[in-house]
Formats: structure tokens, sequence, C-alpha cells
């Protein structure tokens, strides 16, 4: 199931800028969507994909300039699933290889997971791989505020597809976004058949994520979404 660099996978993406604050990178093959939000000197990475195509993602942040006078990245993985996960030691070394301090940020369920290297969540024996366990510096919970720069980004808990599965919602006062991670997707869901996975919890959390205004909501995997509310309504229809 892992995607590997080579013929017919893009040597260059589009990265979609979304003004002021975000950049989204669409993930290579198993890869999630990777997103960065930047603000002064510092940045924030949400999701690393499965450190296959990592190469292909940092060479479009250098040469565009995305990254150029950051100081500081915090990375904040949305849940416990290799493929979400698998790029955040190999982005942090070569972060760091650049002189940029970096910290990591999860849930503290998905903190916990990653912590002890736990391969029966994080799957990464799906992709051929093994998780690297590492220390994670901010184990956020429900409500909890992650700070970049001069914005605040709220975490909002979403359990369903996995048990730490959360979402984070920036809003700036003249834009609203939510990051969803698998917990939504244009038009579907997550699945809920894997470890940790609850589909009455992820009812509950969709129910819950309906009542905030978004302009953009940007997801684990797939394009972004415009009509929030309208897209979250028409899946609570057919959700069992």
């Amino acid at each position: 199931m892992g995607a590997s660099p080579g013929k017919g996978f893009p040597s260059k993406l589009i990265p979609i800028e979304v003004p002021p604050h975000v950049v989204m990178l669409r993930g290579i093959g198993w890869d999630s969507n990777i997103y960065l939000v930047r603000d002064g000197e510092e940045a924030l990475i949400i999701d690393t994909g499965a450190g296959i195509n990592w190469h292909v993602y940092t060479e479009i942040w250098e040469r565009e300039g995305y990254l150029t006078d950051v100081e500081h990245v915090t990375i904040f993985n949305t849940h416990e699933h290799f493929d979400h996960v698998g790029g955040n030691k190999v982005l942090q070394r070569w972060l760091e290889e650049r002189g940029i301090e970096v910290s990591f940020a999860a849930h503290k369920i998905t903190a916990n997971v990653l912590e002890r290297g736990d391969e029966g969540v994080i799957l990464s024996y799906f992709y051929g791989r093994r998780f690297e366990p590492h220390q994670v510096d901010f184990k956020l919970e429900d409500g909890d505020k992650l700070n970049v720069g001069s914005l605040e980004l709220l975490v909002v808990h979403t359990p369903g597809h996995t048990a730490g599965s959360s979402c984070l919602y920036l809003d700036d006062g003249k834009h609203r976004v939510m990051f969803t991670g698998d917990t939504v997707f244009k038009g579907t869901v997550g699945r809920t058949d894997l470890p940790t996975g609850d589909g009455w919890a992820l009812r509950e959390s969709l129910e819950r994520l309906a009542r905030f205004d978004v302009d953009f909501g940007f997801p684990g995997h797939g394009g972004y979404i415009k009509n929030w509310k309208e897209n979250l309504s028409e899946i609570l229809r057919w959700l069992p």
C-alpha cells in the first residue's frame, strides 16, 4: 500500500495558497495532505505524510521561500495513522539542518501512541515501514490553543476515525478555516473500522463541527471544502 517517488508521480506539485496564512500541498500516493501555516518567524506544519515523498514537499517550500526567516516550526498531527505521521522525524531532521527549531504537538491520545510507537494503531506495517517513536512536546486537550506567531488555533477533539483525532480551527477575525485530518472530507468521512475507530463518536464529532462557522475546510486527503455546513449536513443525512 506504500507509495514511492518515481515514474508516474509528479516531481513538482502546485501549492495551493489560501491567503493570508495557509499553503496546501496535496498528498502524493498514500500521503496525507500537508499544510503550512505561517505568521512571522513561526510556522505550523499540519501532518507530514508517510515520509516517502517528503523531498517533493520540502523542495516546494524551499523553492517558494515559504520558510525563509522562519525560526521555529511546530509539527501537529491530526491523528495517529502512518500516512499522517510517517514523515515526522525526516521533516524534523530536514528543518533542524537548516537551523529551524522543531516542536511536536498532538492531542494527548495521539501523543501517547506516537511516544510508545504503537504499530497496532499507527498501522505503519500497511506501508511496509516502521514508525520511529518520538517525544511529543505539547500534549493537547479539547479547547486548548496552539499559537503560531500572533495566530491562535483552537484544538477541537473529534474522536471517531481514531480516538485521538482532532481538528484545528483558525479564526483571525477575517478568515475562518478548519483543518480536519481524516474526520471529514468533501462529501464523505474517514473510516471507523480501524483500531480505536468509533462510528457513534464520529457522528457526535460531526454534529459538533457543524456548529462552527468555516470558510474553508482543509481535510487530510482530497480537495478543500468550501460549503462547510452544507457538506456536513449532507453527510449526516446518510451517515448511520
